[in-house]
């Protein structure tokens, strides 16, 4: 019970650490940091499952995020549908049919605070399918930008894209939205009653959401030059998130 209370808060903490220290930094190092970031975020997320809402809740983000993900990237990075034709660059790791593993980890990071955010928002199943698709698929209004600027990953053509955002075509997008959709449906169908309320341990969590929108605003915007992720990221992803906060303290 202890360790349900102090070890994803402990995670959270070093998490956060990994990603403040991550601007200050470049080249290889950054590159590095990255890595890490994803790392501490998918055992954050896969911890938090396990104490918060038990093991099935862990097999479902693993099944749907995790393997779900690598597929879709796979796929993705195969035939361009539904991202575009794009392809990845060697520095973030092992890969696997040209998917560095790490990428599979990081919509599991992700994909479990916002849908723990959306179980919060709303009590209606298919309103949070869309919630927490819409949020995840915000995110990468911040992710992409961000990661094509340090070559992690290209376009073969980033057109059209969202104006003053260059180098991430507007498909993309659509298609983080359409694979968030699957993937935040069949995580509700496979986790059942173990993710479909909310409860006062779903805290570290959603601290998370909250806190990877403001850094994210704040990181673009200051410390990395980019305004313009910075403004839409703001508005698409505060869409999702923004709304969370009046629900902080509607008891679980």
């Amino acid at each position: 019970m202890r360790a349900a209370r102090w070890l994803p808060w402990a995670l959270l903490g070093a998490l956060v650490l990994v990603q403040i220290c991550y601007p200050l930094t470049e080249g290889d190092t950054r590159a590095h940091l990255t890595v890490a970031t994803v790392l501490l975020g998918v055992v954050f997320s896969l911890v938090h499952a396990l104490l918060a809402r038990g093991p099935r809740a862990v097999g479902a983000l693993v099944l749907t995020a995790t393997l779900g993900g690598f597929a879709v990237e796979a796929i993705g990075v195969a035939t361009g549908f539904p991202f575009g034709v794009y392809e990845y660059s060697g520095r973030l790791g092992p890969r696997l049919l040209d998917v560095p593993l790490i990428i599979p980890l990081a919509w599991t990071w992700m994909a479990w605070p916002a849908w723990l955010a959306a179980v919060r928002v709303t009590r209606r199943p298919l309103a949070r399918i869309a919630v927490a698709a819409a949020g995840l698929a915000a995110w990468d209004v911040f992710l992409d930008p961000q990661m094509v600027a340090e070559h992690y990953w290209r376009w073969a053509d980033p057109t059209p894209a969202l104006p003053g955002v260059d180098g991430i075509p507007l498909g993309n997008y659509l298609g983080w939205l359409g694979f968030a959709l699957l993937l935040m449906a069949a995580l509700a169908t496979v986790a059942g009653r173990t993710a479909s309320g909310p409860l006062p341990s779903d805290a570290p969590a959603l601290a998370l959401w909250l806190w990877t929108y403001a850094s994210s605003v704040l990181a673009h915007a200051v410390f990395l030059s980019l305004p313009a992720s910075a403004a839409w990221g703001a508005v698409l992803m505060g869409a999702a998130v923004l709304p969370l906060i009046p629900r902080l303290r509607t008891p679980a």
